[in-house]
């Protein structure tokens, strides 16, 4: 349904133009191949993620002593 809008649009513009948008779509075609075929990297961490791995001192929040 919207191919024929593109064509018609397409033919109102000059024939740099037209090979402007020829490149354009070139570039998306790529774009589009280079993102399906790169793996999706797998979700981790979140809240909680370091629960009980980590310790702070009690005394973490005193100013530290000047030499």
């Amino acid at each position: 349904m919207i191919q024929p809008v593109i064509l018609e649009k397409l033919a109102q513009l000059p024939e740099s133009l037209q090979t402007e948008v020829l490149h354009y779509i070139e570039f998306l075609i790529e774009k589009q191949a280079k993102n399906s075929t790169q793996e999706k990297p797998t979700k981790r961490g979140g809240l909680g993620i370091w629960k009980n791995q980590i310790c702070i001192a009690d005394d973490c929040d005193e100013p530290l002593e000047g030499k």
